[in-house]
């Protein structure tokens, strides 16, 4: 809950400090994601965890074959 405040409010503090957005997106959904495997791996969200990492490795595979 606290990542809808901060977030935006960290963007917005360095976007006017001279950090080009694209770099402050970057950099979000960088963290997004970190807490969101911590958040699923500390909660037991083990399965739910495999089910997304085979969903990308075969999402990769379907991209590097040519997707249909």
């Amino acid at each position: 809950m606290c990542g809808i405040i901060v977030f935006p409010v960290v963007g917005a503090a360095l976007c006017v400090h001279g950090m080009p957005v694209s770099d402050v997106l970057d950099l979000l959904a960088g963290c997004g994601v970190i807490g969101a495997v911590t958040t699923a791996v500390a909660g037991g969200g083990r399965a739910l965890l495999s089910a997304v990492a085979g969903a990308a490795v075969r999402a990769a595979a379907d991209t590097e074959h040519g997707a249909r």
